[in-house]
């Protein structure tokens, strides 16, 4: 517990009176102020648009030093798992705490084929999606009607992690029959004999007449892509999850409130962002040098996505990882994408100029990962919801912990109120 390691005290003079309000240290030597008691004893509130400066909880499952580019998951580097193992091994890292034994991951990889059928009652919703329907829409609807369902969650342990079980797999089954309904195909079922991520590519990509062939590669990189999204510590769609969470709603219905956050253009949708970018580059004759001025210009709209980041003041490991991916996944392929080019021209630029420098704005995860979805035959209204499936471990790691943490009460920041002071009613026969 934080409260354990008091490491020092801080005081705050308000006149001619002075409170003092302890400082803890966590285990990787950040420090917090406690501040709990600041309004009960001061009448003040704290001001932190966005909770930059905002500790919401203390967590024992990832730690992120943005100013060193340091990401780890219960104390293993990013670097170390996305090389050696395989998502659904992060996946029981992150929800048990440990990785499992090899005994362990055949018996989740068994539990987690077992139940990734949807109930056939499900198929008419998707098919009664409008054409164009977002992934993200169809998913967030997808995951909040488990409960419905799958009504008997309870607080006993093994239902908890019943429900966590069925999310992990099911998600992958919504997520490729969203696709399948976009396309006008049939829905593809998943297979006992398949991986978590064979069997992901191969409902997305397979039809009756077209056998889709598992290629170890693009395997190993969807492995790699959905390890590097497992968790992110406390951003936005991560602090719903456990906000929603907090009012003793169940975990099917703050997945969900999670899935919407996250598809918003500034977080989880910044992927498809950046594809739309590099082609609009593209369709400007390429031109680099022009579009990073423009982005740099305060009077024009353009801006770059896929750089900077709310917490990495350097170079984020997720996308030292990501561009080794894409450019793996290309040469596999033989694809010679002009988009690559763009973005690597982009990056090189980006890194060599004052500008980007001074303002800490270095690529992103997000960056190159649209890239390689492209290559691997993804629609770009999909590579949210391939964000998605990769962070569900996290979410449901961090909605346990937050049910578990005997000080965590349910959300309810304050506000500055900045609008009129009291008005006289006035009659609607009177108003003018």
């Amino acid at each position: 517990m934080l409260e354990n390691n008091k490491v020092a005290t801080a005081d705050l003079v308000i006149g001619d009176k002075k409170f003092s309000y302890p400082i803890y240290e966590g285990t990787e030597k950040e420090r917090a102020l406690d501040i709990r008691k600041l309004r009960a004893e001061t009448g003040l509130i704290t001001y932190d648009p966005g909770f930059v400066n905002t500790g919401s909880c203390e967590s024992a499952i990832t730690f992120l030093d943005g100013e060193q580019g340091i990401l780890r998951y219960r104390g293993y580097d990013i670097l170390d798992l996305a090389e050696n193992c395989e998502f659904i091994e992060v996946a029981y890292l992150l929800i048990q705490g440990r990785l499992p034994t090899k005994a362990e991951r055949q018996r989740y990889a068994r539990l987690l084929n077992q139940h990734s059928m949807l109930h056939e009652d499900m198929q008419g919703f998707f098919r009664n999606y409008p054409e164009g329907a977002h992934p993200m829409a169809i998913a967030s609807a997808m995951v909040v009607s488990l409960s419905s369902f799958y009504p008997e969650i309870a607080d006993r342990e093994e239902e908890k992690s019943l429900a966590a079980t069925r999310l992990i797999s099911k998600i992958r089954t919504m997520a490729a029959f969203s696709y399948k309904k976009s396309v006008g195909e049939p829905f593809v079922y998943p297979s006992s004999k398949l991986t978590y991520c064979e069997n992901l590519l191969n409902m997305v990509f397979a039809s009756p007449v077209a056998d889709y062939k598992l290629d170890p590669v693009l395997v190993k990189a969807m492995n790699q892509l959905l390890i590097l999204h497992a968790d992110h510590e406390q951003n936005a769609s991560t602090s719903v999850v456990r906000m929603v969470g907090s009012t003793g709603a169940n975990l099917y219905a703050s997945i969900s409130a999670g899935i919407s956050a996250l598809s918003g253009p500034l977080h989880g949708g910044a992927n498809q962002e950046v594809m739309e970018m590099l082609e609009e580059i593209r369709a400007h004759g390429g031109d680099v040098d022009k579009m990073v001025e423009r982005a740099k210009d305060p009077n024009d709209s353009f801006r770059l996505f896929g750089f900077g980041h709310r917490v990495y003041k350097s170079y984020d490991p997720r996308a030292k990882i990501a561009k080794k991916v894409c450019t793996g996944v290309l040469e596999k392929l033989g694809i010679n994408d002009p988009l690559l080019d763009i973005a690597m021209k982009l990056e090189e630029r980006a890194l060599n100029d004052e500008y980007f420098i001074k303002r800490k704005l270095y690529p992103n995860v997000d960056f190159y990962t649209g890239i390689t979805y492209r290559a691997m035959g993804f629609p770009t209204n999909m590579f949210t919801m391939l964000f998605a499936i990769g962070r569900l471990p996290g979410w449901i790691a961090q909605w346990y912990e937050m049910h578990n943490d005997p000080n965590q009460k349910i959300g309810r920041p304050r506000q500055a109120y900045c609008g009129p002071t009291q008005l006289r009613y006035v009659p609607i026969e009177q108003r003018t």
